[in-house]
């Protein structure tokens, strides 16, 4: 003889239906959403409306809005910056995959365990502690002013050129480490597991622990990438007419300062994607790691 259950659900000729204490239980976790959202909202309006009213309601609120906020300067200036911006992203699509390339060989160089590679791997390390060292900004006018001032034959004079080479000199040294930690990370395991199979170091680096390093370091390497797209603002200090020069050229002829604000907005509607997709790959491998857990 069966007995029932309160929780047990009513199978009927329709199929099988939710019980009463089943129903309950939703309508208590609907009532808890419709609460913690209402909360939200509630905070989140009264936070935001506090901070617009003490921004609207300062004394000097009108001659922020006329100096930084002006419809017509924007319009006026957008052209100038549009085009500006579009050397950054020049910049920027030059010096990520050179960034990529140096910043792994340097890390691969700073593995090596071959007595002739001391040297060279003396050299990485030196690289590295240097140039991280050196203020990305400082790098733009060392390259940009001082390589053409050498007056070797061949050297190029451009400033973007140079200004660009900096910036994968600075990054690299940044991606390098980024790189050199996602190996480290490969369990020893890994390593014994390719030795037996009789694979060399060169072997076990390119297809065993480069491929596990290089998926564990993605979200950190777009944020170096975040950080690289807005620092092309700097080749704007030895006079590249990027998207701040153009601001900066149009402020110090009108009087305004709207086009920092333009070219702010740029920039913003650029790295706001690039921060989002790294935070959605941290919540990806996240999740892996957790489902390989268990």
């Amino acid at each position: 003889m069966s007995a029932s259950t309160p929780d047990a659900g009513a199978t009927t000729g329709a199929g099988w239906q939710p019980s009463a204490r089943e129903l309950a239980r939703r309508r208590t976790r609907q009532q808890q959403h419709r609460r913690r959202v209402l909360i939200a909202s509630v905070a989140t309006v009264v936070v935001l409306g506090g901070l617009v009213a003490a921004v609207v309601l300062s004394p000097g609120w009108a001659r922020v809005q006329a100096t930084f906020l002006d419809p017509h300067h924007a319009k006026e200036s957008l052209p100038a910056i549009a085009k500006g911006f579009w050397i950054n992203v020049k910049m920027f699509l030059i010096a990520e995959p050179l960034i990529l390339v140096a910043g792994l060989a340097l890390a691969l160089i700073r593995q090596a365990r071959s007595a002739w590679l001391v040297p060279v791997r003396g050299l990485a390390v030196v690289y590295t502690d240097v140039v991280r060292g050196i203020p990305t900004l400082l790098l733009v006018f060392l390259f940009a002013f001082g390589m053409p001032a050498l007056g070797l034959a061949g050297i190029p004079t451009s400033l973007f050129f140079w200004a660009t080479v900096a910036l994968v000199v600075s990054y690299s040294a940044y991606v390098a480490e980024v790189f050199r930690s996602g190996i480290e990370s490969v369990h020893p395991s890994q390593l014994a597991s390719a030795e037996a199979l009789a694979l060399s170091r060169a072997q076990t680096m390119r297809y065993v622990v480069v491929p596990q390093a290089v998926r564990r370091v993605v979200p950190p390497l777009l944020n170096d990438f975040v950080s690289l797209q807005k620092d092309t603002a700097l080749a704007a200090s030895v006079g590249v007419f990027e998207a701040l020069f153009a601001a900066a050229d149009y402020g110090n002829y009108k009087f305004n300062f709207t086009a920092y604000v333009v070219a702010a907005a740029f920039f913003i509607a650029l790295t706001v994607p690039l921060a989002r997709l790294c935070d959605a790959l941290t919540r990806r491998m996240a999740r892996r790691e957790r489902a390989g857990a268990l």
